[in-house]
């Protein structure tokens, strides 16, 4: 593959796979965030959306262990650009309050803001939630 992911996906990554080979199903989003420290299990979500999107993982089902590894080959690349989590979580948050802004009444001007949000997020390395944001703003 020729995507590469960031840091934190290749943390992700290498805990679902250590816990399906120690456990034989996958964890949960609120396992994955106690066993990273993350804050929030949005930013769990956002990580693992990126990594499927990627192609190293896939959900079975909509069930809570339901994540298997497809791809072995994940390798970290360094980050463009330095972003603390308490940054992102409030870019993430910015993402998803256009989002739903959009839904409530959708206008050019929110659907702008959701453009330059998104692109921000790729523009700080932050591929796993840029290539999530990017598969919602798709489906609008």
């Amino acid at each position: 593959m020729t995507d590469r992911s960031t840091k934190r996906q290749k943390a992700l990554f290498d805990f679902v796979d250590g816990f399906i080979q120690q456990y034989g199903f996958g964890p949960s989003y609120r396992e994955i965030m106690n066993g990273l420290g993350y804050k929030s299990v949005s930013t769990v979500a956002i990580h693992v959306d990126g990594l499927i999107a990627k192609g190293y993982l896939r959900k079975r089902d909509h069930s809570a262990r339901s994540l298997e590894v497809v791809s072995t080959n994940v390798s970290a690349s360094p980050k463009q650009a330095s972003v603390s989590p308490a940054k992102e979580k409030w870019l993430v948050e910015a993402v998803n309050s256009r989002f739903a802004a959009y839904a409530q009444h959708p206008t050019q001007q929110t659907m702008d803001e959701l453009y330059v949000l998104i692109g921000a997020l790729k523009i700080l390395g932050l591929d796993g939630a840029h290539e999530a944001m990017k598969s919602k703003l798709g489906k609008l």
